[in-house]
């Protein structure tokens, strides 16, 4: 089993839940006492947050590109950027270091493609649902019609994130109006829904909707327990 570097912190409540689908597909898939063999450097998702929002891409990337060599120096044989919208910074990072990244978008796009789905509806944060770099990969390299929020719905869906779920609040009000959206975004054509930040499979699941429902989450951490196993995945 190779060892995986995680980027996480951003925020430290989706991280959680990334170290527990880690442990418990390696337990799956090997059994026994097995549990996956993971290098985990947390950040202050304070300082992330701030550049995030003044637009200070450079300074994210330079805190994101340190914590990678310094993840591959103590041995990560693979990274995993806990995070949809730090994406958005994949390419700086693996420019700066020798071992891979498991691109969360390529995951997903896999998963939507095998179930057959064209037209996801994308609830994410402002960066994600906004700019090009996660609906444009998911278009380009994946020839998926990707849908999001209209102006209010966006602004809604980010606020709920950055107030409340990446504080560890998960409320009714809240998911009743992601829902609420969805709906929306159905009558527009979406065919599934892609949960497009880490923390909003605290809010809402596949039991929410009878659309297909992508949580982004799981699905990075069973890509990136498929190159931790290699050969030895089922």
């Amino acid at each position: 089993m190779k060892t995986l570097g995680l980027i996480g912190g951003m925020s430290w409540e989706s991280t959680a839940i990334y170290y527990r689908h880690l442990n418990e597909i390696a337990r799956d898939r090997l059994g026994g006492l097995h549990s996956a063999k993971l290098l985990l450097w947390s950040v202050d998702f304070a300082e992330i947050a701030e550049r995030q929002h003044a637009g200070d891409w450079d300074g994210a990337a330079t805190l994101l590109v340190d914590v990678a060599r310094r993840l591959e120096g103590a041995g990560a044989e693979a990274l995993v950027i806990c995070t949809n919208t730090m994406h958005k910074l994949a390419g700086a990072v693996e420019a700066a270091v020798g071992i891979p990244l498991v691109h969360i978008a390529d995951a997903t796009a896999g998963r939507l493609k095998a179930a057959g789905v064209k037209r996801p509806a994308l609830l994410a944060t402002r960066f994600t649902m906004e700019q090009d770099f996660y609906t444009g990969r998911l278009r380009d390299r994946h020839g998926l019609d990707v849908l999001v929020p209209d102006e209010a719905g966006r602004a809604l869906v980010h606020r709920v994130i950055y107030e409340e779920l990446c504080r560890g609040e998960v409320k009714a009000d809240s998911k009743a109006a992601y829902l609420a959206e969805i709906e929306r975004l159905r009558a527009a054509g979406a065919d599934s829904v892609i949960l497009g930040c880490t923390e909003i499979t605290m809010l809402i699941g596949a039991g929410d909707t009878d659309l297909p429902v992508f949580d982004t989450t799981r699905i990075h951490a069973e890509a990136a327990m498929d190159v931790a196993l290699g050969d030895t995945v089922r």
